[in-house]
């Protein structure tokens, strides 16, 4: 027998520990791990000594191609490869009128799923999608199980903005989101709290950046969690809170998965290698909701992280160009910030360099949880049989971050400077190599949609 790949001479990382072992590729799977003695020969053989091979990142949580994101899935999907991101979760917005929506008349989840799956065709990675539910039309029970059919097995909800839904209407989702065993995905801010104290800085002309997290505060962001994880209890539906920024609101998710009950979360590379200093610093580019917090929260999420309270670090990608971010008072600013090709360096430097944590603890972040947590079964890990999604990664190698390597189509960074050490080399998806030494080396449409099943957190 002879297999299309080894890679040898390289440090596994697994969830758990690390391994002095080859791996063998063959039609897009991985066929094997051991010692390169014991593995079938090969058509190409890569020497990855001194280099750490991980899975491919799997981001839960990304903007691509969609409501208020400009990057077009090749762009976003380019950046990903470059930063080690194999596959994503992207969201697949119902349409809706209203002064913040860019439709002119409501539409349906299953339309919203069709459309972005048709986007997708240009995806460099592998894709799934989250259905966003914005509006509060009882029809949408109605075609959930066609939604799920389609193999998109989350739904988002907000409690903010205008597409904030009410806890009455939430309680109903949550019910249906039991009934059908997939995974309700929350943004949680209490609406009524950042009206106010938006509307209070605007009178007293506080315009500048270094006030924004002023409009968006920390138990604001609690409040609405401890209310939607409450209702999602209730009835007995799995929770996901994305994006938490703090203490107060991680603590929130801890009590609940502390009675071992079905929550999880996340935060992102972001909240935990920045905080509001960023305001001063960078003005309105690190715009994004919720805001950046402070340097005793970035400690308390990677305790949570640590603990289990918080499992996953995501993204939240979401790219504008600098012009859509120069603006005279922040909340004329877009919201959102590229990050889909730096969060694995940034956050393996400041997990790994700067704190402590293992490679394994980056793995288990970025890779095994998201994909156990959202039902990708074949993702975020080195398991025989599963997809050969691998990272070559120089742990080694420091180098500065800069906007002039950007693939996306945002032409800063809001890690502009950064000095990290920790490299992406190589990028394989199902076997293939999509990026290498800074190129993309694949074409676009490469990557396909993923139906996921139903995720299984019983085994967690």
């Amino acid at each position: 027998m002879t297999v299309d790949l080894v890679i040898a001479n390289g440090t596994l990382v697994t969830p758990d520990r690390l391994l002095d072992s080859a791996i063998a590729v063959d039609d897009g799977e991985i066929a094997a791990v051991g010692d390169e003695r014991t593995l079938p020969d090969a058509d190409e053989r890569v020497d990855a000594s001194g280099l750490l091979v991980l899975p491919g990142v799997v981001d839960p949580h990304v903007h691509i191609d969609g409501y208020l994101s400009t990057d077009s899935y090749e762009a976003g999907t380019s950046a990903a490869a470059l930063g080690g991101i194999t596959s994503c979760i992207n969201f697949a917005w119902e349409a809706w009128t209203g002064d913040l929506s860019i439709w002119d008349e409501e539409g349906t989840l299953l339309e919203a799923v069709h459309r972005q799956q048709e986007k997708g065709q240009e995806s460099l990675i592998d894709f799934s999608l989250h259905g966003a539910i914005t509006r509060e039309d009882p029809a949408v029970f109605d075609e959930l199980e066609d939604v799920i059919d389609e193999g998109v097995t989350s739904v988002k909800m907000f409690t903010a903005y205008e597409i904030g839904l009410s806890n009455g209407f939430m309680d109903h989702v949550f019910e249906h989101v039991a009934d059908q065993d997939i995974v309700a995905v929350l943004h949680t801010e209490d609406a009524s709290v950042c009206n106010r104290l938006e509307a209070q800085l605007k009178a007293e002309g506080k315009g500048h950046p270094r006030y924004y997290p002023q409009s968006r505060p920390d138990y604001a962001e609690a409040m609405a969690a401890e209310s939607a994880v409450r209702m999602a209890q209730e009835q007995g539906a799995k929770y996901y809170g994305i994006h938490t920024t703090c203490e107060k609101a991680a603590d929130v998710l801890g009590r609940y998965r502390d009675d071992g009950s079905e929550v999880r979360g996340e935060t992102c590379t972001q909240y935990t290698t920045l905080d509001e200093s960023a305001y001063e610093e960078q003005d309105s580019l690190p715009i994004m909701a919720p805001p950046l917090r402070t340097p005793a929260d970035q400690n308390a999420l990677f305790d949570h992280l640590h603990n289990g309270a918080l499992s996953v670090v995501s993204t939240d990608h979401n790219a504008f160009t600098r012009a859509d971010k120069t603006v005279e008072n922040w909340w004329e600013s877009s919201f959102g910030a590229n990050g889909l090709q730096t969060s694995l360096p940034v956050f393996y430097d400041e997990a790994v360099n700067r704190r402590g944590y293992s490679p394994s603890f980056v793995v288990r972040m970025m890779c095994a949880n998201p994909a156990q947590t959202f039902g990708f079964t074949e993702k975020g890990t080195l398991d025989p049989g599963t997809d050969a999604d691998i990272v070559l990664f120089d742990p080694n190698e420091s180098y500065t971050i800069t906007a002039e390597d950007n693939a996306s189509i945002s032409d800063y960074s809001i890690y502009e400077g950064r000095e990290v050490t920790g490299r992406v080399k190589r990028t394989y998806l199902r076997g293939e190599p999509i990026a290498d030494d800074g190129e993309i080396v694949a074409d676009p449409g490469y990557g396909e949609f993923v139906a996921r099943e139903r995720p299984d957190w019983e085994g967690e």
